[in-house]
This record gives structure tokens, C-alpha cells and sequence, in this order.
């Protein structure tokens, strides 16, 4: 399939979908005239893509960890040894970053609630 319908398949645009290539994500064939040929294999890579980019990892580690996955129904699966120990250091990157967002809304909570209070004028 070409690019428009790749588009309308995976709800992905065009400048996206040649990003993922970009990133080593996405490989489509190439006919003669430089159009790109994608096929159904490449309709479930962009949706494992979509999931994993979901789950907060990056593309670079989305390009080690596609090898070494399965589907089973709607889970991926690791299937190499060491995917899961790196898994595991993203899950405490991602814990990190969550930790610190919660304590900057801790912080900005404290200067909204030291402002002024809005006046609220009683309605009859």
C-alpha cells in the first residue's frame, strides 16, 4: 500500500510515518520512483510503535526493543533476555520524571495558594 492509505490505516501522517523510517522504526519498500510500498506487517509495527511511544519510551529504545517482542492477543511479549532489564530502567526513568513533576505541582501549588484569593461576589 502506498503512503495515503498507510495514513488512513494507522491514523498516522505521512510526516510521521517517514520519521519512524528515519529512526530505523519503519523499513518500506522503495519502488523506482522513490514512492514507499508499505505492507499489512508495517500497519501492526506503526500500531506496536504507537503503544510503546504510549508507555513513555523513546524512539531509540522503541528501535532495540521491536525485535524483541511478540504480540500474545493484546500484550507484547519480551522474547530476548535482555530487553526486560532494560524495561525495567526505563520504568525507573519514567518514575523519576513522575516524582519530579509531582514535586513541581507541589511547589506551584504553594505559590497559587500564597496569592491572592479571587473575591466572590454573592449573587441574589
Amino acid at each position: 500500500m502506498r503512503i495515503g492509505e498507510m495514513v488512513r490505516r494507522t491514523g498516522v501522517s505521512e510526516r510521521l510515518l517517514r520519521y519512524y523510517e528515519e529512526q530505523g522504526l519503519l523499513s518500506p519498500e522503495r519502488l523506482p520512483s522513490g514512492y514507499r510500498v508499505y505492507d499489512e506487517q508495517d500497519v501492526e509495527t506503526v500500531r506496536r510503535v504507537r503503544a510503546l511511544l504510549a508507555a513513555g519510551l523513546t524512539t531509540d529504545t522503541i528501535a532495540k526493543v521491536l525485535p524483541c517482542v511478540r504480540e500474545e492477543g493484546e500484550r507484547l511479549v519480551p522474547v530476548c533476555a535482555d530487553l526486560v532489564a532494560g524495561l525495567r530502567k526505563e520504568r525507573e526513568r519514567i518514575s523519576r520524571a513522575i516524582d519530579d513533576l509531582q514535586a513541581s505541582r507541589g511547589l506551584l501549588d504553594i505559590v497559587i495558594e500564597a496569592g491572592p484569593q479571587p473575591v466572590v461576589v454573592g449573587s441574589r
